[in-house]
């Protein structure tokens, strides 16, 4: 039987990396020279971040991100309840990153150190493929003991992106200050490279903690070992109350206890750049789903969020594009 929302609690809680995300247009060679995995990530020091950044001719942009982050972004500009968990530096990126939070209505629970603040480097190459350098800083310090079940108040779903699998001690600590907080908890397993580098972590704490599980066909594929979609959706499920199955422009899939649900892709515009595709997506189901929704609601609102971050640079949407999420959103 599928798990309920405690009708008492409206918060999506995010913990994870607060990172900045820095974003450069670039070709498949670039990520040769600069050894990027293409479609993934790699953890690397603060000197190949700056290196990669003087190897480009790209002007970059520069923006607030983190999986958990973008998805309590998205949670908030839908309208609903929203908190981020995680670490930054003392920095003029720490500031930035908590004013960003505040100005989008997210609540920020930020911890803060004198290491500097993480931060990605996004390539994306002309197919709209993002391939990650993440360098960690600040954010790997957060630690178990910083986590209690105050982080948790009121959170009807606490949203864990699988990146903390790098800080196993405090991702545990994290899944068990939620359940016994009494919310859902929701993983998002974020990459094949992080899937790859800690499937039997994950397999643990997915049997032991969590109640909906998100991965697309790359990390689906790393975590169950099928090449069949079929068979790696029914290995997803395995251990969850619902589990997705994010197939690009195919759509998604849905899998409950009593079956599939199919989730038609969103083909308006075109697409420039992969980033958030995935973090929004969350974002619009656990907001509907947080509310109340059929699972074919939750899923057609996550369709929308993840296919309308797809038509801009960065893991943000541009006001015009919410508009357009709320209108479509709207309609019988």
């Amino acid at each position: 039987m599928m798990t309920r929302i405690n009708s008492d609690r409206n918060t999506v809680v995010g913990i994870g990396s607060a990172l900045i995300d820095v974003l450069i247009r670039e070709d498949d060679s670039f990520l040769d020279r600069c050894g990027a995995l293409k479609g993934g990530m790699s953890l690397v020091d603060f000197d190949i971040i700056q290196e990669t950044l003087a190897m480009t001719t790209a002007e970059p942009e520069v923006m607030p991100g983190g999986s958990a982050c973008n998805t309590a972004i998205g949670v908030a500009k839908l309208g609903g309840n929203a908190r981020f968990i995680g670490k930054c530096g003392d920095d003029d990126f720490g500031r930035s990153f908590e004013e960003d939070l505040r100005r989008n209505n997210v609540e920020p629970l930020l911890f803060r150190s004198p290491t500097p603040t993480g931060r990605v480097v996004s390539v994306v190459t002309p197919d709209a493929q993002r391939s990650m350098l993440t360098f960690l800083g600040a954010s790997a310090e957060t630690m178990p003991e910083e986590i209690g079940n105050h982080c948790f108040e009121g959170a009807a779903v606490v949203h864990i992106e699988g990146y903390l699998a790098f800080n196993p001690s405090l991702m545990q600590t994290a899944l068990q200050c939620a359940k016994r907080s009494g919310a859902l908890v929701s993983l998002d397993l974020a990459s094949y490279t992080v899937v790859e580098a800690s499937k039997d972590l994950l397999d643990d704490f997915i049997r032991r903690y969590v109640d909906i599980l998100l991965a697309n066909e790359d990390e689906a594929r790393a975590f169950t070992g099928h090449t069949d979609e079929m068979r790696a959706a029914a290995a997803l499920k395995k251990n969850v109350d619902i589990a997705v199955l994010k197939l690009g422009e195919r759509g998604s899939w849905i899998c409950h206890d009593r079956g599939i649900i199919s989730i038609d892709p969103v083909r308006s515009g075109d697409i420039i750049d992969t980033t958030g595709a995935g973090d929004l997506w969350a974002a619009g189901f656990l907001y509907a789903y947080v509310n109340g929704f059929p699972l074919d609601r939750c899923g057609a609102l996550g369709s929308l969020c993840g296919h309308e971050v797809c038509r801009q640079m960065g893991a943000g949407i541009s006001d015009e594009g919410w508009m357009r999420i709320h209108s479509q959103w709207r309609k019988p």
